[in-house]
């Protein structure tokens, strides 16, 4: 891949797209602004029929072939948001689709998928990742002569997110310092920096990556392409082992700043637009937000900010894991491995004696050892402040229940996590 992605290929999808996107508003929010005492805008692609920004590439790069794909059929691969946009644009051109879909996707973007592609779309589900998942589609497309529609290392998808920059710039009559942009495999930004490099380059756009996911920081610091072998794939719209060829040299040639954001700081800005805007995002939805609130107030102060929530397709089975890691993070959810004494009152005693007054417990198992004076008890607490984790500990072994405290043991915490 030799050439990048143009401004006059971003006008071109900007047409092409017209009929079958819908403009996303690049909202005010004042409860951001007010708190980080800027003036925050957000680009809310969560807005579009498929809640994310993705019907514009995918829509984009099947047009652009659209003879060929009729006659052979196209294959995507996705986490889920790529898979609704490449699923509606399939059933808009009426083109026969297959979409490989990792297997860990949640079962509400499964579902989306099959009903914006009516009857020309079939779901197959492979591989852990993502990257494992495209593998397979790649082989597929290949032995059966179908044309492959990447996700973001392609110069027509990246033109067509890149028209989400046309409509910022045409709706904001301001200049624009910042614009927080989140990372996946790079396509949203790539699109981005292609259109405000040429018509506003003074805004500093930053790229947002999730801190268990960092391929692009990987591939940027070493200057070439970095596979990571291990991600969190909790942000499934962008937890990917490797970022693109073509998103690569874009973010190399133009990118100002790239930073990543925890994974509990990302669910903490999920249920804060949820209870205080009213807004439903997605983890890679929030990432953008989250990178804006942790980077540095001092250079924003004062500023004009933009800053995309690029998907709302969250599955609400999952707002209880997303409250806990968010609790976790804030260091206000604490677990332990507890040497219970084997006796009558022995609960009583740690309910009076070692909990404070406002301390939770919200979770708790424990087996009684008929040959043992002790047994272990796995114990999870929610504080009402930081500090009162000092005095709780402090509490278990005077008593003498303290055993382990685990969330510091990544290994050990994850294993207890994933079976509770």
């Amino acid at each position: 891949m030799s050439s990048l992605p143009s401004l006059s290929g971003v006008k071109n999808a900007a047409q092409a797209i017209n009929d079958i996107i819908e403009e996303t508003p690049f909202q005010y929010n004042e409860r951001i602004s007010n708190k980080l005492n800027c003036n925050v805008y957000l680009k809310r692609e969560d807005l579009q029929q498929v809640r994310s920004f993705k019907i514009r590439g995918a829509y984009n790069k099947i047009n652009s072939v659209v003879d060929k794909a009729r006659k052979n059929g196209v294959v995507c691969a996705s986490a889920g948001n790529h898979a609704q946009g490449f699923a509606l644009a399939c059933s808009s051109l009426e083109i026969h689709g297959q979409v490989y879909m990792p297997i860990t996707t949640p079962k509400q973007k499964i579902e989306q998928v099959k009903t914006f592609g009516k009857n020309y779309i079939e779901v197959e589900l492979n591989g852990d990742f993502f990257d494992d998942c495209q593998s397979i589609a790649i082989d597929f497309a290949k032995k059966n002569n179908k044309i492959f529609i990447h996700a973001f290392d392609d110069i027509k998808v990246i033109e067509g997110q890149g028209t989400t920059a046309l409509e910022i710039l045409n709706q904001f009559d301001k200049h624009l310092d910042y614009l927080f942009v989140p990372i996946g495999g790079g396509g949203l930004i790539s699109g981005v920096l292609t259109v405000f490099k040429e018509l506003s380059p003074k805004t500093k756009i930053i790229g947002v990556e999730p801190s268990g996911a960092q391929a692009m920081i990987k591939s940027l610091k070493k200057g070439k392409l970095y596979t990571l072998t291990k991600i969190d794939k909790f942000v499934d719209g962008a937890a990917v082992k490797r970022v693109g060829e073509l998103t690569l040299k874009c973010c190399k040639k133009y990118l100002d700043e790239i930073i990543h954001v925890h994974e509990g700081k990302i669910c903490k800005t999920i249920l804060d637009l949820y209870n205080k805007d009213g807004i439903v995002s997605e983890p890679a939805g929030a990432l953008g937000i989250a990178g804006l609130e942790v980077y540095s107030h001092e250079k924003i102060k004062n500023k004009n900010v933009g800053v995309f929530i690029c998907g709302g397709n969250n599955d609400f089975f999952r707002i209880s894991e997303i409250k806990e890691r968010a609790l976790l993070y804030a260091k206000l959810k604490h677990y332990f491995i507890l040497k219970f004494p084997q006796r009558s009152g022995a609960l009583k005693d740690f309910l009076n004696k070692v909990l404070g007054p406002n301390d939770d417990i919200t979770f708790f198992e424990y087996s009684k050892k008929n040959s043992r004076t002790n047994a272990p008890a796995i114990i999870g607490v929610e504080l009402k402040k930081q500090d009162d984790l000092k005095p709780l500990v402090e509490k278990m072994k005077k008593h003498n229940f303290f055993g382990e405290y685990i969330n510091n043991k990544p290994d050990l915490f994850q294993i207890f996590l994933e079976n509770t």
